[in-house]
């Protein structure tokens, strides 16, 4: 098949990329957003197709994003791979603002400095993550180009350009989508197991690389493998950021077994079922989330645009916050197929 083994030629020249830590391997990420985009439905963007290996070449850029040669993109970019959920359960709901979630972090880093520093010290968006919201604003970002296309397009104008944007929003949108299916981005014990540890779990940092690039690239993870996990397209009723957050959670359900996984040697072995069961059954994840949002958003970018008063940033909204500027996100518009 022509786009296997063009998927397999693009895989083996970006293998040789220099890889950040905290991140799917090349090989997952790339193969998480070729399956998602090449199991998009027939009434979806379809378009996207003709750019699947665009989207999978693309598709470890933000981590480049994170760089110390390039410390603002670094100090902005860096949580957003991240959602260690154990750091903030003080938190009884998840604010849909990222402003909102600094300023709580802020304040509980505040309250806890005399009694807790250590917690303290690491109270802030660089040790708890700000992934969701990441997410939600690159699916901003593919709706408002989606519609922007759909308007070209009924103008008579030429889409290509516009096609391409859309085709690395969904890649960028991706990245963090594949991140968050892998367990250890969901978790404090993102390198190596913090705290008390009862089980003897280990507390190597290595085991991040272990499980998502080297064990990935030992077994040679390819689409063929998670086609069959994924299952068929739905356009993800709800709202997105509570989607988001729920594909987070259930991510990191998993972060214990993969640690019984590593403490067995497991990621050692290429022929351990369960260990390659953990890979299938992640990355299959991503695609699934990633292809249901490309498609959602391809339905909402289709929906009337009506203007949403007060907005977001109008000070008589009556959750407008000063100390932000805005409101609170509003929840997602309803998507009917």
């Amino acid at each position: 098949m022509k786009r296997k083994s063009t998927l397999a030629i693009f895989l083996a020249a970006t293998l040789c990329l220099h890889e950040t830590a905290f991140s799917w391997g090349t090989r997952a990420h790339a193969v998480i957003d070729h399956t998602a985009v090449d199991t998009l439905p027939d009434d979806g963007p379809v378009f996207l197709k003709k750019y699947a290996d665009y989207i999978a070449g693309s598709a470890s850029i933000p981590d480049t994003w994170r760089q110390a040669s390039e410390p603002f993109s670094k100090i902005e970019e860096d949580p957003n791979h991240g959602w260690f959920r154990e750091q903030f359960a003080f938190m009884k709901e998840i604010p849909r603002s990222r402003y909102e979630f600094v300023l709580a972090l802020y304040r509980e880093n505040l309250r806890i400095q005399k009694s807790d520093p250590e917690n303290a010290r690491l109270m802030n968006v660089r040790w708890t993550g700000t992934l969701p919201y990441a997410a939600a604003e690159v699916y901003g970002h593919l709706v408002a180009d989606m519609r922007y296309l759909r308007k070209a397009r009924a103008d008579g104008k030429d889409t290509a350009f516009l096609e391409q944007t859309c085709a690395f929003y969904v890649a960028w949108m991706g990245h963090y989508i594949g991140d968050g299916s892998q367990p250890l981005h969901d978790t404090i014990h993102h390198d190596g197991w913090q705290g008390p540890d009862p089980n003897g779990y280990t507390r190597d940092p290595k085991i991040h690389g272990r499980f998502e690039s080297q064990y990935v690239d030992a077994i040679a993870l390819t689409e063929e493998d998670i086609l069959p996990r994924i299952g068929k397209p739905g356009h993800l009723k709800g709202d997105v950021f509570d989607l988001i957050l729920a594909h987070l959670d259930e991510a990191g359900s998993n972060v214990e077994a993969v640690y019984k996984l590593d403490k067995r040697n497991a990621f050692a072995d290429v022929h351990d079922q369960e260990a390659r069961e953990m890979v299938y059954s992640r990355t299959a994840a991503g695609a699934r989330m990633l292809r249901d949002l490309v498609y959602r958003a391809w339905l909402e970018s289709a929906l009337p645009v009506t203007p949403v008063k007060p907005g977001p940033t109008d000070q008589s909204n009556p959750l407008y916050n000063p100390e932000t500027g805005s409101a609170p996100a509003a929840m997602s518009p309803e998507v009917i197929k």
